[in-house]
């Protein structure tokens, strides 16, 4: 039977299979988030006198062993078995008889599924919050390697003023680091306790809902019953938001990527082996990695507003339309870890142009430095503009080559060591430690 079902009460196959949708695929990801909270939800359950002590420890054991399942993939929910809760319940059961009932007493699947998806989210959200920084870092590391490599910086998609591929890799690596506040965001609102809130108004057992928002590893609790039930939404919301801050990070840099590769550009080089060719022109390398980045991460950034979607005009309280965020939420986390995998791969093998700003096409990228060499002489600034833009009209502007850079964030002092400073603050702010070793202390 369901967790909700009453006896001698069926449900017709066509509106079970329309209701359980994906739930059992996607709940395969909450598997090993389950059987935390239920460790957690048991050890509470002894302290205020509803499990006995031998009772808590057999529910201990077989759940830790149906987490070594899960962890080996010989974890599955079974045809017939509802959702994950259902099916790592029905295990108890199956080993321990009325033992194994006894873990649902002071919950309701609504807050156990949401202490599931706290779970997983915080888990994910860390996940990419490692990956973000080893492509942060990648990054870094290429701007100190080419900071003296100088290109043509660009607005209006017209030649600008001279840049470096130091600031072009620095740049995408302090958007990094903005980003990584967002997800330190997100991840701080998944890391709030739900359970104990029941279907969204408490319970009449004396539930301690403060030892397993400690032994579960969270900053703190939802504190309003009501009010937990309604972070559902909102925590994928936030979580999808963060995501898709570093997905258009990565997007525009792809972007760059695939124009800088082209031949007009000519500015970087993607080796054969990160390329592909034309079927039917033999002299084709396409930048299909940058490109597929740029169409994954633009995809990815749409997840918010699904979920805005689906949430639109909802009410308090619980309802099944919240279902559908799984399928929006839990794939979105492999998609951009992928992203970022080969994302950082790329940039490790990307060939950086040397001496391009040699060529006289671009010695209108000078222009302010020659501007600047007048006022330094004591002209005024306006009427400097003025000289070489007659000095251009006329042909007799003579570009001067020698930067003179020297101001933070700038060619001749690129900061990065601030920005690495920021990128470990926000880091720091996320706390995982302690999660990490709450769950640690659990699986003991």
């Amino acid at each position: 039977m369901k967790l909700w079902q009453k006896e001698g009460v069926t449900t017709a196959e066509q509106i079970e299979r329309f209701t359980v949708g994906r739930d059992r695929e996607m709940d395969i990801y909450l598997a090993p988030f389950d059987v935390l909270g239920n460790l957690a939800h048991a050890q509470m359950l002894e302290t205020i006198g509803l499990l006995t002590e031998q009772e808590l420890n057999l529910l201990t054991d077989e759940l830790k062993a149906i987490y070594k399942d899960i962890e080996a993939g010989d974890f599955v929910i079974e045809e017939g078995v509802e959702d994950v809760h259902s099916q790592v319940e029905l295990l108890l059961t199956r080993t321990l008889g009325n033992v194994g009932k006894k873990i649902h007493s002071g919950r309701s699947r609504n807050d156990q599924v949401l202490v599931d998806l706290k779970l997983f989210t915080r888990d994910r959200l860390w996940q990419v919050a490692q990956a973000t920084q080893r492509v942060f870092n990648r990054l870094i590391d290429r701007s100190e390697q080419h900071k003296n490599d100088l290109v043509p910086g660009y607005t209006h998609l017209q030649i600008a003023m001279p840049s470096s591929f130091g600031l072009w890799f620095g740049a995408y690596a302090e958007a990094l680091s903005d980003d990584m506040l967002t997800l330190q965001t997100a991840y701080r609102l998944a890391n709030r306790n739900p359970l104990g809130s029941g279907a969204g108004y408490g319970s009449s057992f004396p539930l301690d809902r403060t030892l397993t928002t400690d032994l579960l590893g969270f900053e703190g609790m939802h504190v309003n019953v009501v009010y937990a039930q309604m972070s559902r939404g909102k925590t994928e919301q936030t979580a999808l938001t963060a995501l898709a801050a570093i997905a258009a990070t990565i997007s525009r840099m792809a972007m760059d990527i695939c124009l800088y590769n082209s031949q007009n550009f000519g500015f970087l080089t993607l080796p054969d082996a990160l390329t592909t060719g034309s079927s039917i022109m033999p002299h084709k390398k396409n930048p299909d990695v940058a490109e597929l980045l740029r169409a994954k991460t633009n995809r990815l950034k749409a997840l918010p507003m699904e979920v805005t979607l689906v949430m639109s005009n909802l009410p308090s309280g619980y309802h099944r339309d919240m279902q559908l965020l799984k399928e929006i939420l839990m794939p979105a986390f492999d998609e951009l870890l992928d992203c970022l995998d080969i994302a950082d791969f790329m940039l490790e093998h990307i060939q950086v142009k040397t001496n391009l700003l040699d060529d006289p096409k671009y010695d209108l990228l000078f222009s302010v430095e020659r501007v600047n060499e007048l006022v330094l002489s004591g002209v005024p600034f306006r009427e400097a503009y003025q000289t070489v833009g007659k000095e251009i009209a006329e042909h007799t502007y003579n570009p001067p080559r020698t930067l003179h850079h020297t101001h933070e964030g700038s060619i001749g002092n690129l900061g990065n060591n601030l920005i690495v400073d920021h990128m470990a603050k926000a880091l720091a702010g996320f706390g995982a430690d302690r999660a990490q070793a709450a769950i640690d202390a659990l699986l003991a």
